[in-house]
Order: C-alpha cells, then sequence, then structure tokens
C-alpha cells in the first residue's frame, strides 16, 4: 500500500497499519496515537490501559517514537506500572527468545534519550530494583546506555538523606555495570563510614543510631570495590 493509496482510503483502519518507508522508518496509525497520548494522562488507570494497548500492537518494538516515549516514562510515578515499562524498555536491546531484535531506528532513538539521564531517572530506575528484583538484567543494560550514570549512582550512594535500601542499590549498580569512575567515591564513602563505626566502638556508652545505619553499606560497597579493581 502506498501513501497516496492511504490517506484517499475512505475508512481509516481500526487497528493499525504499518507502512515500510524508503528510509526504512515504521509510521504507526491512528490506534497506536491514541494509545500514546493515554500513555501520559493525569489518571493512572488510563495510562496502564494505554501501555497494555501498545503492548498488544507491538508499538514498541515498531516505533522510534514510541520507544521514546516509553524511555521518557521511567519517571512514571505508579512504581508498578514504571516496572512494566523498564522491563518492556530492557527487551527492546536484546534479541528476544524467537531471534528477533528491534530495528536500529527503534534503539537509537530510546538510546538517544537514555543516554542524557539524571539523578532523578537513575534514582526511579533503582526504586524499580527494589520492587521487582527480576528487573536487574533490564536496569543493567539501561544504565549502560548512559555515560554519566557511574557519577549520579556514586552521588546516590552518598547522600545521607536517600533511603538506604535505594543506596544499597545504587552501589551495586556501579559494580554490576562496571562505572570505574565511581571507585574514588566509593573508596570515600567507605572510609568515612569505617571511621565512624571504629569511633562508635570505641565509646560503647554512645546511644545507639535512631536512624538508619550507613554502614550497612559497606559489604556492599567493599564487594563492589573489589569488583571493580578486579576489571
Amino acid at each position: 500500500m502506498d501513501l497516496d493509496t492511504l490517506y484517499l482510503t475512505p475508512v481509516q483502519p481500526t487497528f493499525f497499519e504499518v507502512i515500510e518507508t524508503a528510509s526504512g522508518l515504521v509510521e504507526l496509525f491512528p490506534a497506536v496515537w491514541s494509545a500514546a497520548e493515554g500513555i501520559t494522562s493525569p489518571d493512572v488507570r488510563a495510562r496502564k490501559t494505554a501501555f497494555n494497548r501498545l503492548l498488544d500492537l507491538g508499538a514498541p518494538h515498531l516505533s522510534p517514537l514510541i520507544s521514546y516515549l516509553l524511555a521518557t516514562r521511567i519517571l512514571e510515578p505508579d512504581l508498578t506500572l514504571r516496572c512494566r515499562i523498564v522491563q518492556t524498555l530492557g527487551e527492546l536491546l536484546v534479541v528476544d527468545e524467537d531471534g528477533h531484535q528491534a530495528p536500529d531506528a527503534v534503539r537509537r532513538h530510546m538510546i538517544s534519550y537514555l543516554a542524557h539521564m539524571r539523578t532523578r531517572s537513575i534514582f526511579c530506575l533503582l526504586q524499580t530494583a527494589i520492587a521487582d528484583p527480576n528487573l536487574e538484567a533490564h536496569i543493567t543494560r539501561l544504565l549502560n546506555t548512559c555515560p554519566h550514570a557511574g557519577t549520579h549512582l556514586s552521588e546516590i550512594a552518598s547522600d545521607r538523606r536517600t533511603p538506604l535500601p535505594v543506596r544499597q542499590q545504587a552501589v551495586h549498580f556501579v559494580g554490576q555495570v562496571g562505572f570505574l569512575e565511581a571507585v574514588p567515591a566509593l573508596e570515600r564513602l567507605a572510609a568515612r563510614l569505617e571511621a565512624r563505626r571504629n569511633g562508635q566502638q570505641s565509646m560503647p556508652f554512645a546511644p545507639p543510631p535512631t536512624t538508619q545505619d550507613e554502614s550497612e553499606l559497606l559489604p556492599e560497597i567493599r564487594q563492589t570495590l573489589w569488583m571493580l579493581r578486579s576489571t
């Protein structure tokens, strides 16, 4: 079907049609556009319905625009939906069980967004790792697309205001991806925590901490530093 024939057809397709253009780009039609609008709705139920629709249509694997749009939804407020989005994005970066891979344009557009992730986006990824440990491989792939992710992870790990489980995940993924630039920050953090713990041990009369015990980070930091130094 050529473009002239499509636009002259009086009845719009009820689902969507795919046109492979000369440039190799894929264009999707009304059902996809409607779902794409729904994924940004203020209503979480509408967003979930729209996401399911996009998956049913196979749009994330066909449209560079939809893959880019889903990448922006790493900031999705609903954690359950965010986990599903992260899984979908991670799957776009690998060959599926049938031996198929998303087109280059799809992966390129998605990575162009992920490459510029900042602390907030990476924080959201770490929350999904806590919510669903099965997403670890997907999150590792997504972080690996961002050249500055190691810096953001080390900042999260060092931030005392950040919940301890998120900080532990930050340290863990530094090691999983292999961000060598994070080594100095982790070494400083380990030295600070060890000095504090040694000081507390030398003062047994001191009251126990009333907030999260940062020393719980030390085993993860030591493991990560060992992994990075072994590469």
